[in-house]
């Protein structure tokens, strides 16, 4: 498993931030970041690459591993849309209805992982994840 970059702390007040209405680069880049490493560490794996430009990606999801090149399974959205199917605000099947998730391959799914928030307090920094 990756080390976390972005300390579950920094990562909840950016959350919560973005969350409260702040568009501040600093902050939706480290929600991104975060939600990101919260997703590699509940579906370790390299089978499937999630892409939030420009803020980052990760690998996650257990199966054969990708070494080169492009890889098979990629899911690629917005940072907006990546946080509301991360906090639980879209689904799923809604994002890919409306083409706000392109995702390729046949295990470029993330039914059943998402929401990574199970609940989330506006007014405070913290979350329970």
């Amino acid at each position: 498993m990756a080390k976390r970059r972005i300390s579950i702390d920094d990562g909840r007040a950016a959350l919560a931030a973005v969350r409260a209405g702040s568009t501040a680069r600093g902050e939706v880049a480290t929600a991104v970041r975060y939600l990101l490493e919260e997703l590699a560490e509940r579906a370790p794996g390299n089978t499937v690459e999630v892409r939030v430009p420009p803020y980052g990606a990760t690998q996650c999801v257990s199966g054969p591993r990708h070494t080169r090149g492009t890889p098979p399974n990629v899911i690629e959205t917005d940072p907006e849309t990546w946080i509301a199917l991360a906090c639980g605000d879209l689904d799923w099947s809604t994002a890919i209805g409306d083409s706000r998730v392109v995702a390729s391959g046949s295990r470029a799914a993330l039914t059943g992982l998402l929401p990574l928030v199970r609940e989330y307090p506006v007014e405070a920094a913290t979350l329970e994840v």
